[in-house]
């Protein structure tokens, strides 16, 4: 019998390398999708190396609207099915809302919301057919949160609503298919240690959090695995990121605000003392 397959979107780098890590120490083959496929051939000859899974190595760009078909075309060329999905392809789209371009903005919602729903639509009918399936939708704790000026300043002004919709979505999702056995999960990150951050100009700041405030890719796909096994629509990883989205359901939205405000304030004074 066959193993059972994983697609993993962003596979180069960060999460989703460690998503990719942690689906293949359980004994999943993997297709590695990225951008970068030096990247994803070294990934697949370590994970074969490690654990002894294949991989299928698919170079796309998750902005493109047709990526999603190529995707699972290749996969059905190879002769295989997709058991899994772990979306987590992204970037941010710094900049404020007014004075980019809406073709920027459009291309951000292609890749972090329509194509991780594409994909999603494309692979859930044979899940169900077949009675197995998993899918992992990477979300953010800036959904859980109010919004703070640096959503616009790095990732962007439509940041935390595409990823609450990733929550709603996966929530929805698995309530329809989870009597068939396919489980769907939203796991919502806080910081952590990626490129994600040198890209959308972020390091700077990043740099300055307090370490309890920064998490591990290791520990963001751990956290993801072990929710989308136990059938646990939303996993918050790290148990400060806990705290701080229990006491976020507890204040008021006012004041939730105004202690985001200040948050804003204290981080700002650490980065002009440290300049």
């Amino acid at each position: 019998m066959a193993r059972r397959l994983v697609v993993v979107t962003g596979a180069s780098s960060g999460i989703g390398t460690a998503f990719a890590r942690e689906f293949a120490s359980h004994g999943w083959d993997l297709a590695l999708v990225a951008r970068r496929e030096d990247r994803l051939k070294d990934l697949a000859e370590e994970m074969k190396a490690r654990y002894g899974v294949e991989s299928l190595i698919i170079p796309a760009d998750l902005a493109k609207a047709s990526a999603p078909k190529d995707i699972v075309k290749v996969v059905d060329d190879a002769g295989r099915q997709i058991d899994g999905l772990v979306n987590n392809a992204g970037a941010g789209q710094p900049g404020f809302f007014a004075e980019t371009k809406w073709t920027d903005q459009a291309r951000f919602l292609q890749l972090m919301v329509t194509n991780y729903l594409a994909l999603a639509h494309l692979v859930a009918p044979g899940m169900a057919e077949r009675g197995f399936g998993r899918i992992i939708n990477v979300s953010s704790v800036s959904a859980l949160l109010p919004s703070a000026n640096a959503h616009t300043r790095f990732s962007g002004t439509l940041y935390p609503g595409a990823k609450s919709l990733l929550i709603k979505f996966s929530e929805a999702l698995h309530l329809e298919l989870s009597a068939k056995n396919v489980h769907v999960s939203a796991v919502a990150p806080g910081y952590t240690w990626s490129e994600f951050h040198d890209v959308n100009g972020a390091r700077p700041v990043v740099s300055q959090m307090p370490k309890f405030w920064m998490l591990t890719a290791e520990e963001v796909a751990k956290a993801g695995y072990d929710a989308v096994e136990r059938g646990v629509v939303l996993r918050v990883p790290g148990a400060w990121y806990k705290f701080l989205t229990a006491m976020s359901k507890a204040l008021p939205d006012p004041v939730g605000r105004a202690l985001m405000r200040m948050q804003e304030k204290r981080m700002a004074a650490r980065m002009g003392a440290a300049q």
